[in-house]
C-alpha cells in the first residue's frame, strides 16, 4: 500500500516540476506523505495485532479443547498411544499452526490487498495487457492443486516420524535408571539414531517437494512477462501502444508478481500446517468410549452392594478375558481377589469403575446398572490405590487433596496418620509443604504408595480398591496398615488385590480367578479345607503352619 502511495507521490511531484506549480503545493503533498506514511504505520500495526490476536486466541481454545478432550477419552485410546506421541501433537502440531494463523495470516491479508491494487491498476492502464498476464495462472493454480494432496501425505509422514522420535525421547528420560544400570545406552543411541536419519529423510522428502513451488512460480512468471512483453511490442509496431505504457506497465507487472510469490509461499505453508491440522483433528475426532449415557442420572449415596452379573470382557476382539463372570459382594464385604497374572483380576477392578465396559451381561451398585448413572458420580464415591502409583509434581498436601479439594489440613493429617505416612512426612523440613517432583521421584517406591493409599482414605469411599497396595512396603509397616485397615474396611465395600497372601487372610470372601472365570471361593479357613488352587499358593508362599488348618 505504501508503495503504491509513494508512486502516486512521486507522479504528483514530477508534474509539479515539470509544470513549475507553486512550491507550497509541494510542502502539501509531503505532509500529505508523512501523514499517509504514518496511517500506514498504524493501519499495519493494528491490522498485525488483531490477527495475532485472533490467531492465538483460536490456539487457545484448540490447546483446551485438546486437553478437555483428552481427559474425556478411554483408557483404551491411551493404551495403544504412548504420551510422546500425544505430547507432539499438543505442543509441535499446535505450534506449527501457531506459525500459520499469526504471521501467514497476516502477510496473506497484506499480500492480497496489495494483488487486489495491482489488478485494478493493470486493468486500467491496460485492459488487453493485463487480461494476458493474468491468462497464465490458470497453469499455475493446476500445478499447485495436483501437488497438493503429496505434499499434504510427505508433511503427515514428517509429523508421524517426529512423534516416534518424542515417543521413544518419553520412555527413554522416564526409563534412564533401567537404560543406565544395564548398560543399553550405545543400543539405545543406534536406535534413535536410526529414527533421527529416518526423520531426516521424510524431512528432505517433502522439502523437496516445496521447492518445486519457486523455480515454477519463476518460470511462469517469466512466461507471462514474456508474453506481455512480445504482444506489447507488436501492438507498438502497429501504433497501438506506447513504449512509455508498456515499460510502465511491466513495472507494475513486476509488482504484481510480488504477491503472487508471498502468496505461494503462504500455500506451502499451508500445507504444511495441514498436516499438523489433520493430526490435531484426528484426535478432536476421536471419540470416547466409555461416557454417559444420554439420559444418565447422578448416583446417589450408594450403601456397596455389587453385583457383577454374567459378564464377559476383552481387551482386544477375540481374546476373552472374562467369561460369564458373576460375583454378587454384600455392603461392606472385604473381597480379596488371587490368582496368576494375567487371570483377569485387574480387569474386575476396571470394569466396576467403568475405564472399559464389558461386552456382555452387566456391572450394578445397589440394583442400578452402572452404565445408567453419571462417570462422575460413580468414580467419586469409589477409591483406588493402584500398583503403579502415580505422584503430581507440587506439595504433598495438594497430592493428598488431588481427589477432594475442599479437604482440610486436620483431614490430610488424619488420612495420612490412617495410612502410616504422617511419620515421613513430619521427617521433611517443610512437612506437608514439601514439594516433590514429577512421579515422586524424591520418594522412596513405598513412601509414593504410602502417599497414594492416603489420597484415597481422605475421599472417604464407600467402595475402596486396592490393587497390589502393599506390594512395596516393608513387613513392618504392612502390619501397621493392616490394623489401620481393619478399623478404616468397617462397614465399606472393599475389593483387594493381593499376591502376597498373607495380606487377606482375614478377607470375608477369597475369591480364586482362574482363566477369566471363578475356580473357588470362599474363607481362608475354607478354602485350605478345600485343598485346591489357593492351598497350592499359601503352600508356595506362607510359612508351614500357615497352611495347616487347625
Amino acid at each position: 500500500m505504501l508503495y503504491i502511495l509513494s508512486v502516486w507521490f512521486l507522479i504528483a511531484l514530477l508534474r509539479c516540476f515539470i509544470f513549475r506549480v507553486d512550491l507550497k503545493l509541494i510542502d502539501l503533498l509531503g505532509l500529505g506523505y508523512l501523514s499517509l506514511a504514518f496511517v500506514n504505520w498504524l493501519c499495519a500495526y493494528g491490522r498485525t495485532l488483531i490477527m495475532s490476536r485472533a490467531g492465538q486466541s483460536v490456539l487457545y481454545d484448540m490447546r483446551k479443547q485438546l486437553f478437555d478432550h483428552l481427559q474425556s477419552l478411554s483408557f483404551r485410546f491411551y493404551d495403544s498411544r504412548p504420551a510422546g506421541k500425544i505430547m507432539v501433537r499438543i505442543t509441535s502440531d499446535v505450534n506449527t499452526l501457531n506459525q500459520l494463523l499469526t504471521n501467514g495470516v497476516v502477510n496473506m491479508v497484506a499480500e492480497v490487498f496489495n494483488l487486489l491494487v495491482i489488478v485494478l491498476l493493470m486493468l486500467s492502464m491496460h485492459t488487453k495487457l493485463a487480461l494476458l498476464s493474468f491468462s497464465i495462472l490458470p497453469a499455475l493454480a493446476v500445478f499447485a492443486l495436483k501437488l497438493r494432496p503429496e505434499i499434504q501425505r510427505r508433511w503427515y509422514n514428517v509429523r508421524l516420524k517426529l512423534s516416534t522420535i518424542n515417543a521413544y525421547l518419553n520412555e527413554s528420560i522416564m526409563g534412564m535408571r533401567i537404560t543406565q544400570a544395564f548398560t543399553r545406552q550405545e543400543r539405545n543411541q543406534e536406535y534413535f539414531q536410526e529414527l533421527n536419519g529416518s526423520l531426516l529423510s521424510s524431512s528432505i522428502r517433502a522439502i523437496k517437494l516445496n521447492a518445486l513451488f519457486m523455480p515454477t512460480f519463476e518460470i511462469v512468471a517469466a512466461v507471462g512477462t514474456g508474453l506481455v512483453l512480445w504482444y506489447g511490442t507488436g501492438m507498438i509496431r502497429t501504433g497501438g501502444l506506447t513504449v512509455g505504457i508498456l515499460v510502465a506497465f511491466l513495472n507494475y507487472l513486476w509488482r504484481f508478481w510480488v504477491p503472487i510469490n508471498m502468496l505461494a509461499e503462504f500455500y506451502t505453508q499451508i500445507q504444511t500446517a495441514m498436516a499438523s491440522a489433520q493430526r490435531v483433528f484426528e484426535i478432536l475426532d476421536t471419540k470416547p468410549e466409555i461416557k454417559n449415557a444420554p439420559c444418565a442420572m447422578a448416583l446417589p449415596p450408594i450403601k456397596g452392594q455389587v453385583s457383577f452379573e454374567h459378564v464377559d470382557f476383552g481387551y482386544d476382539p477375540g481374546q476373552a478375558v472374562l467369561h460369564d463372570f458373576t460375583l454378587k459382594v454384600k455392603p461392606g464385604q472385604t473381597i480379596a481377589l488371587v490368582g496368576p497374572t494375567g487371570a483377569g483380576k485387574t480387569s474386575i477392578i476396571n470394569l466396576l469403575t467403568r475405564f472399559y465396559d464389558p461386552q456382555g451381561g452387566r456391572i450394578a451398585i445397589d440394583g442400578v446398572d452402572i452404565k445408567k448413572v453419571t462417570l462422575e458420580s460413580l468414580r467419586s464415591q469409589i477409591g483406588i490405590v493402584l500398583q503403579d502409583t502415580f505422584i503430581f509434581s507440587g506439595p504433598i498436601k495438594e497430592n493428598l487433596r488431588y481427589g477432594k479439594l475442599d479437604a482440610t489440613m486436620q483431614e490430610i493429617i488424619r488420612a495420612a496418620k490412617i495410612a502410616n505416612a504422617h511419620e515421613f512426612i513430619m521427617n521433611f523440613p517443610a512437612g506437608y509443604d514439601t514439594e516433590v517432583e514429577e512421579r515422586g521421584s524424591k520418594l522412596s517406591v513405598g513412601q509414593r504408595q504410602l502417599l497414594s493409599f492416603a489420597r484415597a482414605l481422605l475421599l472417604d469411599p464407600a467402595i475402596l480398591i486396592l490393587d497390589e497396595a502393599t506390594s512395596s512396603i516393608d513387613t513392618e509397616t504392612e502390619l501397621l496398615i493392616q490394623q489401620a485397615l481393619a478399623r478404616l474396611l468397617a462397614g465399606r465395600t472393599s475389593f483387594v488385590i493381593a499376591h502376597r497372601l498373607s495380606t487377606i487372610q482375614n478377607a470375608d470372601r477369597i475369591v480364586v480367578i482362574d482363566h477369566g472365570r471363578i475356580a473357588e471361593q470362599g474363607t481362608h479357613r475354607q478354602l485350605l479345607q478345600q485343598g485346591g488352587i489357593y492351598r497350592n499358593l499359601c503352600a508356595a508362599q506362607l510359612k508351614p503352619g500357615l497352611v495347616g488348618v487347625s
